[in-house]
């Protein structure tokens, strides 16, 4: 693919790919040890194509792997899980979870049916917060689940120029990730920046500190550390970005 590219348009391609009739594509469901335990919905298709990506290969390719799973078969794959583990935490990985309105309802009718089974849970909903961003009209129907939601925003560069060598996206996008989490606390939900600190080092952490505080955005930062998986660091190469 290109770089730049416009990642509202790769939204929209994607998302015709992993949706068909309310289901999302899934190629795994899974314990991990994160966020002191969490059960895991892997799934495919993300608007970026971030350099250092775990996943980088199957968001590249959505339409080669995963099976279509239903909100109902969704939740219902996790809830077994969370009761084998004792577990209340749950969580999309592996792909952007919000690829536009098709992705985002399937996500919510997921919260509602966990919400059906748990009094109280902890769903955290990792993002790079470029659509919820975009069409900040969908944050305020999160606000239903405020109460057990939790948004954690990958900021995928200090500034244009880094967004754009990191996430693949076009650099005019960088303010839509920065503006959601002021956004989301205004409607209450508790939202928060992550950011590789061997992508930003510590300079790349001082500027998007002081990014943040020009926008008026008290928030702590979480440090996240590299998979140094070969093709990541080929990736890397590739975009011309250094390990600190």
């Amino acid at each position: 693919m290109k770089i730049p590219f416009d990642p509202i348009e790769r939204a929209e391609v994607v998302e015709e790919i992993v949706m068909r009739d309310g289901k999302r594509k899934y190629y795994r469901f899974r314990y991990a040890p994160y966020y002191g335990g969490i059960v895991t919905a892997d799934t495919i298709g993300c608007c970026f194509l971030c350099a250092y990506c775990w996943n980088y290969f199957r968001n590249l390719n959505p339409w080669k792997f995963g099976e279509f799973c239903s909100p109902e078969e969704v939740s219902r794959r996790m809830i077994e899980i969370a009761n084998k583990k004792n577990c209340i935490k749950f969580r999309i990985s592996g792909a952007e979870p919000i690829l536009g309105k098709n992705s985002f309802y399937h996500l919510l009718k997921i919260l509602e049916f966990i919400k059906e089974k748990f009094r109280n849970f902890e769903f955290i909903i990792e993002t790079n917060g470029l659509i919820l961003g975009y069409y900040p009209e969908l944050i305020k129907e999160l606000r239903v689940y405020k109460n057990f939601i939790f948004v954690r925003i990958s900021i995928k560069g200090w500034d244009e120029r880094s967004f754009e060598k990191i996430s693949g996206a076009d650099r005019k996008y960088f303010v839509y990730t920065i503006d959601v989490i002021k956004k989301l606390k205004e409607n209450e939900i508790v939202a928060w920046p992550a950011v590789m600190y061997e992508i930003f080092g510590e300079y790349g952490l001082r500027k998007i500190k002081e990014r943040l505080k020009k926008e008026n955005i008290d928030t702590e930062i979480e440090v996240e550390y590299l998979e140094r998986y070969p093709f990541v660091e080929e990736n890397l190469k590739k975009r011309g970005l250094l390990f600190y």
